[in-house]
């Protein structure tokens, strides 16, 4: 037995971490049956008291218990992956700033998605995934022709492992077939060099088919709808890495559980864990799935990130619309 005077901010939890005792109730439950009167914990620790630590022999028979908070199923779900049934909208909303010295860029996207399960090709789940109808956008020539652009490749094909992860992004056989119709009714409605050029600029990197991959990997709604959130849990976390905009750069993310709002659902929470690659990155998030089959009916999540001398900021939300 060891006594250790307690320090500001200290707590039941944060002591059983340094120490290694799984269950921290059992932390208050050892020094009460020990402690003087006017050192009795009932709820909270108070700075400067004598907290009695338990020995390492008293600790390890406490762990031989099981019964830490954070090995219950609820902390530790396991999440499906039962796409089968799935046609659904989601409005989504992208907000992303740059802060380079003095001056600060923004970009703000916001439109309806809808994605689609069409079947198992080749053991992989196949997705249609389409941007309908834009809010917020650019008015004039240059919104007009960003968003005819995006609509033509309507319905990019996504393919998906069993548990969700993407295996390859491509455009459907029907939009490939009728490219060059798409790309020449393109540069009749939009004449002029700068348009010609855009144009152009976007029939290269969606007619080659693996810089299409690599870009649409990159596509935020998906790389958040389809991020690996159904790593399997231990201990009350899970782990699993985020990318960024550039190929082979990614956040580790550490995700938990949390009581949700309703019994039908699973509520996620995730933080960035520390990384040597971006030691100033942040990142939180919120997932709200579905129990059922492990569908997203909600994305919350901010993160930022400094590289090349520029902070870079993203907001994403995404709900699942009626």
């Amino acid at each position: 037995m060891i006594v250790h005077f307690i320090l500001h901010g200290e707590t039941l939890e944060s002591i059983a971490e340094d120490i290694k005792l799984e269950n921290p109730l059992y932390l208050k439950e050892y020094h009460n049956r020990r402690c003087a009167r006017e050192d009795f914990i009932v709820d909270r620790l108070i700075p400067g008291k004598r907290l009695l630590i338990p020995a390492d022999s008293d600790i390890a028979q406490y762990n031989l218990r099981n019964d830490a908070p954070f090995k219950s199923p609820d902390r530790n779900p396991e999440i499906p992956f039962q796409p089968q049934q799935l046609n659904r909208k989601y409005s989504v909303g992208i907000v992303e700033k740059t802060y380079l010295e003095q001056e600060v860029s923004q970009q703000a996207v916001f439109y309806d998605a809808l994605l689609q399960w069409m079947g198992l090709e080749e053991g992989n789940h196949l997705f249609h995934y389409s941007k309908l109808s834009f809010y917020n956008r650019k008015d004039g020539i240059l919104g007009d022709l960003a968003e005819d652009c995006i609509k033509s490749l309507n319905p990019i094909e996504i393919k998906t492992d069993l548990q969700g992860k993407i295996t390859g992004i491509r455009m459907s056989p029907e939009v490939a077939g009728r490219f060059k119709e798409i790309k020449d009714r393109l540069l009749d409605l939009y004449p002029g060099p700068y348009a010609k050029t855009y144009i152009e600029e976007f029939a290269y990197a969606v007619q080659k088919p693996e810089l299409f991959n690599e870009r649409m990997k990159d596509d935020i709604f998906i790389k958040t709808y389809f991020a690996s959130i159904r790593t399997p849990f231990r201990n009350g976390i899970s782990r699993y890495p985020f990318p960024l905009s550039d190929p082979g750069i990614s956040l580790a993310i550490i995700q938990t559980a949390e009581p949700p709002v309703q019994p039908s659902e699973i509520l996620l929470s995730q933080k960035t864990e520390p990384d040597a690659a971006f030691p100033g990155a942040l990142y939180s998030g919120q997932y709200i799935i579905r129990k059922e089959d492990g569908l997203i009916a909600g994305i919350r999540i901010d993160y930022e990130y400094t590289e090349y001398g520029s902070r870079n900021t993203t907001q994403v939300i995404v709900d699942e619309k009626p």
